[in-house]
């Protein structure tokens, strides 16, 4: 299975869902991540908490949703609200798409320790919610079923416990 994370910027939240997907699947999923409009850099901070949990960040650039048109993904996943109520590009064709909200903690100011805290706090939503979407299986199901069950993520992440 292949996921494109997609957030307008493409330099915390979806380089987030990358990292830790990947991380988290050991191979059964592909996740990339891309902007609409990407800064061309991956926040810093984003890199360096990665790297902390000991999480591979080889790889992990900022970049536009048009340099995967040769890519088709099985899911979309947008993790921003401005991104979400974008257009996806028609060669996202018929690909499943969610949203999974995610909170921007690069945007935070604050302490060190309540930056830390806020990037922990996402990266481990984003957490639950792979590990769930590991934990279902999609195959067999409709494009509908598939965009259903994945929705239902972002409301089971709560019963879940890492």
């Amino acid at each position: 299975m292949k996921i494109l994370y997609i957030c307008t910027h493409n330099r915390c939240r979806s380089i987030l869902s990358e990292a830790i997907t990947n991380h988290l699947s050991d191979g059964r999923v592909q996740a990339y991540s891309a902007g609409s409009q990407p800064v061309g850099e991956v926040h810093p901070l984003s890199i360096k908490y990665l790297a902390e949990l000991d999480m591979n960040t080889q790889g992990l650039k900022s970049q536009s949703w048009s340099e995967f048109e040769a890519e088709q993904p099985d899911v979309v996943v947008t993790v921003c609200d401005s991104a979400a109520r974008e257009a996806c590009p028609v060669w996202f064709g018929d690909t499943v798409k969610v949203h999974w909200p995610l909170p921007d903690p690069s945007k935070l100011e604050g302490s060190d320790d309540e930056v830390r805290e806020a990037f922990m706090a996402v990266m481990n939503t984003i957490k639950k919610r792979v590990q769930i979407l590991l934990n279902t299986p999609l195959k067999g199901l409709s494009k509908t079923e598939q965009q259903a069950v994945l929705q239902q993520c972002i409301g089971s992440e709560l019963d879940t416990r890492m």
